[in-house]
């Protein structure tokens, strides 16, 4: 059987070309004035990022994060269906998200704009892109 993920994903982002071997969707978040306060929360990430996962319909196995001095906050929730992480910088009210799920039944860009929300953020910019065992063409 020959299904592109832009027919079995319900998700309809996916805008790249057919692959014989798709495997998931990995999404690169950046979030730009964003609230100082709430990314230098170690604690206010850790429930916002898993929140966040479960938004995408991923399943939460294991959550680990870290708060820097004098700030900044490093955290991931490692997935059933891969992983989503975040890396805050409060004082340049900034933050850099990566959200990679495999399967046909997440949405990544749940996550996404969960996060954008949460964290306040003024303005962002997100990228995503099809993961593949096979190189296209091949």
């Amino acid at each position: 059987m020959n299904n592109s993920l832009a027919s079995l994903h319900p998700n309809p982002g996916w805008t790249e070309p057919e692959c014989d071997q798709p495997v998931g969707k990995h999404c690169i978040l950046e979030l730009y004035a964003c609230n100082a306060d709430k990314l230098n929360d170690e604690s206010f990430i850790r429930t916002t990022i898993a929140t966040a996962a479960r938004e995408a319909g991923a399943t939460v196995l294991q959550l680990i994060s870290h708060h820097f001095q004098p700030q900044g906050v490093t955290g991931l929730v490692l997935l059933a269906e891969s992983h989503l992480s975040i890396h805050t910088w409060p004082e340049s009210g900034y933050a850099a998200v990566d959200v990679f799920t495999c399967g046909d039944h997440t949405m990544p860009e749940r996550a996404c704009l969960a996060l954008v929300h949460a964290l306040a953020a003024g303005h962002y910019k997100l990228s995503s892109f099809r993961r593949e065992t096979a190189l296209p063409g091949s």
